[in-house]
This record gives C-alpha cells, structure tokens and sequence, in this order.
C-alpha cells in the first residue's frame, strides 16, 4: 500500500487548485499543502530525522496539524499527535515513552511544551500562527516520499486502561489506509464536492481518520474549528456550505438546543456521523428532524484505526446499535476463556482484521494481553441481535467518557494519591445531562486530615489536563472492599445531588 502521505501526493497532482483546508478566512489548495507539507519533510531532514524516528504533533485544528502531520509521514517518520490540553508531567510522560526526538507544539503552549522537551532531551520547534510559513520557506522541500512497508508503524495513539500508564497503539500505514478507504467509500460515499466540518480534534483517531485522511485522500475540504463552539459551528456548517459533519454526542446536543440554530442555513448537509459515546436516540432524532440530515453511528477504539462497526448508509440504522462491522473487519463476542459465547448472550467485543493495532509502541506484555490469539479484546461488553447488529452494553474497563474524550480513573486516582490527606480513592462517572458522563472521585481521608472537596479538585486541576480533573468529589469514611480488600467500584453510592452539594466545584 505504501506511505499514506501518497493520498497526499495524488489529490495535489490531480486537483492542485482545489480547496484543501480552511481556517476563517484563509484557504489552502491541495498543491500548496503538498508544498508545506514537502518542506516539513526538509525541515526533519534537516534536523536529523531518519525513516523510523519519532516526531510528536501537539497542535489544535489549524492548518498546520495537516501540513505537518505528511510532512513527519512523507519523511518517513512516525507521527505522536499529542493533546495540546496535557499539562507538562503528562507530556513528558508522552515524549519519554515515544522517544520523540522533535516535537511540533502549537505557540499557546510553547512554555509546557519547551520545559518537557528539555527533560527529554526532545527538540521543540514552535509553530505559530504567522510565523510557521517563514520558518518552513528556510527550508528546503524534501524531494520525494520515503518508501514504508504496509507493516511500518504511521501513528502512535497513547491511550490507556484502568491499570498502568498510557499505552501507546502502532497504527501501521496499511492501517491507516484501508481504515481510511472504508470510511470515504463505505460510509461517507465522499467526493471532491463535499465539504467535511473538521471540529473533532485532530489529535485523536476518529479526526485523523474521519476528517483529515478521508478529506485528503478524495480531494475533498476540510473546514476546520480549533474548539468547539456551537455558535461558531453553526456559522461555519452554513458559511462553507458544509456537507459532512462529525462529531461526539454532545457536540450534537449543543446544535440541537442552539436558541437560534434554526435561523441557520444548513441545506447542504446531508450525512452526519456519531462516535465517541453512545448518543441518545432522542438527540438523534431531534437532529435529523431539525436539520434535515441522516445521523450514522458507530463504534471504534485507538486501537482499531478506529472503524470497527457501524449503521451502513444502505442498510436499516437500529437505535441504540452501533451496526455491522464493516467490510474487511470481524466481530465476535467471547468470554473469558475466548471462547464465543451464543445466541443473545453478552460477551467482550473481540476484533480482527486490516484496522487491528501492529501493538503497544515498546510494550510486548501488554499486546500479548490484548491480542492473546489473533483477536483484539476491547474490553467493551456487548449482545448481537438476530440480524448481526452490536449493542453495548457495559464496558469491562472502567473507562469514563465526558463529553467524547476518554478519561482513565486510574490516572486520575494516582494524582488524587499523590495529596497527603487521602487515603483511598475510587474515581467513576456519573450521568451528566451535558457530557454524557462526569468525572467523580470518591475519597476516604486519613485519620486527621483536613483537605476539603475543594482542596482535592484544585489538587488534580493543577496535575492533569482539564477535561479529566473531578469536577465532583464525594468525602466518605470508607470506600466499600470486597474479601481481598479490593474497591469495589460497583457498591459506590454517591449523592443524587451532587450539583447542589458541590455548586462551588466546576
């Protein structure tokens, strides 16, 4: 299959003068993208990277995530899309573990990104917002594409279980591509006409694969948003006459309860698609109904590149499913022992095919663990109906999902440790009419501390990255444990009332 920064290479040569990415009132072809993203390749030369090395992306969605995103690719390298929100203990974390030798951070957070730099002896380059073309034009364009294996590592995804420290899954390049070819032709049916919203953040999978590969690999636009906002979404979905959108379930709640969203010309639209948690059928709807469109859901993970299953255009959609597995990719459901469980029983989801992770970047204990024979264990919980369609219903992990990002409670346990006053702490989710989900974390003080629910939240604030600290904390005298002493997460009860007993937390 070759290098995915070709996709880049053939939309540039075949349509040089088409829109290829939009932020506000600045447009870039596909022949001046493919120029950047050359000279980001001249660039990495020129600082000493090499096929196979390691280069992280910590930027929002501007146009230069893309630009530098091929050009780490078209020199061979390996890209480490890294959240711009993580706070300098986690990015470091990120760099050590990857080996990053340069890291692309956005201007914003220049001062993180060069403190953790220097603690791993990584070479920060700052893109700013003016500045990236002058930089770029002193270098001079990498020549060509550096020739990769189907099996070479593209992309490291850090994601994580409930146990241990961020993972990092090796999405190959045939990954990538044969991922990226589902989603244009299967799903999307995309062509260079559309026009796609790019407000999924880049730096996760379901952009990379939905929005910037997809866009780029058809020839198609991408209109991006750095945050979400739904005002500036609404805008933009009329302005650039926006065809596909995609996004988390409550990014399509803030659209559909917009007081003045109706006053909006949406007529292009006309497929949507909802991943990153389970939207409710309501919302979807409402949606629908609102604005004219169909909504398709489905299921992915970091480690499937992401498109594991999904309500196909074709075929009947069923409310609360997250559809058939799409072509080239296997589902089964299967117990502990793996073995395959029958009828409308419920089993972990298990996956094989061209989407399945290479492994854990470094860490061959933990790919043995999820892929023990041939098969990827999710860890998510679900039954089959008569007709093939997946439902979940449980996840093994106890992963919290606000707002479409994912947070780890292990992560945010260990920080909670870190204070002097606690003593036990179990971190779940509690329903949010919002989010989905919030973050709560349950604590048990030590005998005689004083740290208040307050103190706790301003403790994690300052740790981990903004979308993962507690915004609620629940003090008890003791977290339930089973005959080992283990927590047992089940048995927490916290306050119907959580709002009103931590107004001040937010």
């Amino acid at each position: 299959m070759g290098n995915l920064a070709l996709n880049l290479a053939a939309s540039a040569a075949n349509t040089p003068h088409a829109p290829a990415l939009r932020l506000g009132d600045l447009t870039l072809d596909y022949a001046a993208v493919d120029a950047a993203a050359a000279r980001v390749a001249g660039l990495l030369r020129d600082r000493g990277i090499r096929p196979g090395d390691v280069v992280g992306i910590c930027l929002p969605n501007v146009p230069s995530f893309a630009i530098c995103y091929y050009g780490v690719l078209r020199a061979g390298g390996v890209v480490v899309p890294l959240n711009p929100l993580l706070k300098e203990r986690e990015l470091t974390y990120h760099l050590a573990d990857s080996g990053a030798k340069v890291l692309f951070a956005w201007e914003d957070v220049a001062e993180t990104a060069q403190a953790s730099a220097a603690a791993t002896g990584t070479e920060p380059i700052i893109v700013t917002a003016n500045g990236f073309d002058e930089l770029l034009a002193l270098a001079a364009p990498a020549p060509g594409y550096e020739e990769r294996d189907d099996d070479d590592t593209a992309v490291i995804l850090y994601t994580s279980g409930t146990t241990g420290r961020p993972k990092g899954a090796e999405l190959t390049h045939a990954n990538l591509l044969a991922n990226c070819d589902v989603v244009a032709e299967v799903l999307l049916n995309l062509s260079p006409s559309d026009v796609v919203l790019g407000a999924l953040p880049l730096f996760h999978v379901f952009g990379q694969t939905f929005a910037l590969n997809t866009v780029v690999k058809v020839g198609a636009l991408l209109t991006m948003l750095p945050r979400f906002d739904p005002t500036a979404a609404l805008e933009v979905l009329e302005r650039d006459g926006v065809t596909v959108f995609e996004g988390v379930p409550t990014m399509y709640t803030a659209l559909l309860n917009h007081p003045d969203g109706k006053s909006f010309d949406l007529s292009g639209l006309r497929l949507c698609v909802s991943g990153g948690s389970a939207m409710p059928v309501e919302v979807m709807r409402g949606f629908e109904q609102a604005f004219g469109c169909t909504v398709l859901e489905g299921y992915g993970l970091s480690e499937t590149s992401p498109v594991v299953s999904f309500n196909l255009p074709d075929r009947e959609r069923k409310a609360g499913s997250i559809g058939l597995p799409v072509p080239g990719v296997e589902m089964r459901l299967v117990d502990d022992a793996g073995l395959e469980v029958g009828g409308d029983e419920v089993g972990e989801i298990a996956i094989r095919g061209h989407n399945v992770m290479k492994g854990y970047w470094g860490n061959p204990s933990a790919t043995a663990a999820a892929i023990p024979d041939g098969w990827f264990r999710t860890g998510d919980l679900a039954r089959r109906d008569s007709d093939g369609y997946y439902f979940i219903v449980d996840r093994k992990k106890d992963l919290v999902i606000r707002g479409g990002y994912n947070v780890y409670p292990r992560e945010i346990e260990e920080v909670l440790y870190e204070h002097e006053d606690v003593a036990e702490v179990a971190v779940i989710g509690v329903p949010d009419a919002r989010l989905g989900e919030e973050v709560c974390a349950v604590v048990a003080l030590k005998p005689g501390g004083t740290a208040t629910a307050q103190d706790l939240v301003e403790h994690a604030k300052h740790r981990i990255a903004a979308y993962k600290y507690p915004r609620h904390v629940v003090l008890v005298d003791a977290l339930p444990k089973g005959a080992t002493g283990k927590i047992l997460k089940r048995e927490i009860v916290v306050p119907s009332d959580l709002g009103s007993d931590l107004s001040g937390i937010r």
